[in-house]
């Protein structure tokens, strides 16, 4: 397999990063310095005393996903190292413009074909467990754990976890920058699109001075922040728009709740696909007033998969935790049974211990809802 071509023609390989000397490096010393709760040490011990690696990250990947797993492709080649890149789901449109997403393989098993035996080790990246990925092949092997959720979890022989930076693209950018290697235009991309789309475009709650100071470094080694905001934010297909037309006409508040949805025959009708639920909920946490966000989307089984977002101290990864899932303080996500009433109410439940001033009536009283919605809202899975 070809070496990913995200050197370009300005990297004079490792080692040649010097933060004094290598132009826009100059402000990379304070981030290869800054201290960790996690090991980033003995991650690159690990890499350097094994030559094939695969790199994978959670199913359904996002901006923070796939950029980092192509960044930290280029790491590894840049050091010599033989590098497959695997997810379950294919990579969103939105993103298949970054330098070399062309090289992540869609499938939903490991295959060796490459180099005929298992791989020296795998890097997962953004996982709680090897089932976050819903790849099957992966036990047995040597796993390196890199992740910044809180819900994140010690399961591989190395695990380095902190829940300081943003995205999972921070923490592969050090590991670079004690690695040696040059940040080419490329990286810089892939980087600075995980780094715009981890923060909610420099929103969330967390970003800092230190984040903008990472994206200014990413600019200043290639990255074209406007390039990258119009691949990401202004190149959605008409079923997305008509999408969030259906979600919109769902919306419901409550106090500080909102939360809204869409069934799978919604889904059907306007000819979308399952990244085209991207960033729906964020129009119901944008509302004023409004502390906590629910967008639930219903999968063919009849469950609902659910994304929370929220304002100021609540934290809606304690949610989602006991809900199953997990996520950032402000960011997270779970899946629940259907039918739609049943898992709006499972969820408000856990909300209303978060947010007891705010009022929440039970779903089924409901008023304002049209008869349309709450057919499908009380709608029974098929042989029920």
């Amino acid at each position: 397999m070809s070496a990913l071509d995200l050197n370009g023609p300005n990297s004079n390989g490792p080692g040649t990063n010097d933060p004094g000397t290598n132009g826009p490096g100059k402000n990379l010393t304070a981030w290869s310095s800054q201290p960790s709760t996690g090991a980033p040490e003995q991650v690159l011990e690990a890499i350097q005393q094994r030559q094939s690696f695969l790199v994978t990250a959670h199913a359904r990947p996002d901006g923070d996903a796939i950029g980092s797993m192509l960044a930290c492709c280029a790491m590894l080649e840049q050091m010599g190292k033989h590098v497959e890149l695997v997810l379950h789901d294919r990579v969103p449109t939105i993103y298949r413009a970054l330098p070399g997403a062309e090289r992540i393989r869609c499938a939903p098993a490991v295959e060796r074909v490459a180099i005929g035996r298992n791989y020296d080790a795998v890097i997962l990246l953004e996982c709680d467990n090897i089932e976050r990925t819903r790849l099957q092949g992966l036990a047995g092997q040597f796993l390196i754990n890199i992740d910044h959720h809180a819900s994140g979890r010690e399961f591989a022989q190395i695990n380095w976890i902190d829940t300081r930076p943003n995205a999972v693209a921070e923490m592969v950018y050090r590991l670079a920058l004690i690695a040696g290697v040059t940040i080419t235009p490329a990286m810089a991309t892939c980087l600075y699109t995980a780094l715009l789309t981890d923060t909610g475009a420099f929103c969330y709650q967390g970003t800092q001075a230190q984040t903008f100071e990472l994206a200014r470094d990413l600019a200043e080694h290639g990255a074209d922040p406007s390039q990258v905001a119009r691949n990401v934010y202004f190149s959605n297909p008409a079923a997305k728009m008509r999408l969030l037309g259906a979600a919109l006409a769902t919306l419901q508040l409550e106090g500080k709740i909102a939360w809204l949805w869409v069934t799978h025959s919604d889904m059907l009708r306007h000819g979308a696909e399952e990244e085209d639920c991207e960033g729906i909920v964020n129009y119901a946490i944008s509302i004023s007033g409004v502390e906590v966000a629910i967008f639930l989307r219903e999968l063919p089984d009849n469950r609902f998969r659910l994304s929370l977002r929220s304002k100021s101290l609540h934290n809606v990864a304690q949610v989602a935790e006991v809900l199953g899932g997990g996520g950032h303080k402000h960011a997270s996500g779970c899946t629940l049974e259907g039918p739609l009433f049943a898992a709006i109410d499972c969820v408000l439940k856990e909300l209303r211990q978060q947010l007891p001033a705010a009022t929440v009536p039970s779903v089924a009283t409901l008023e304002a809802v049209p008869a349309q919605i709450a057919s499908e809202m009380f709608r029974k899975p098929p042989n029920s």
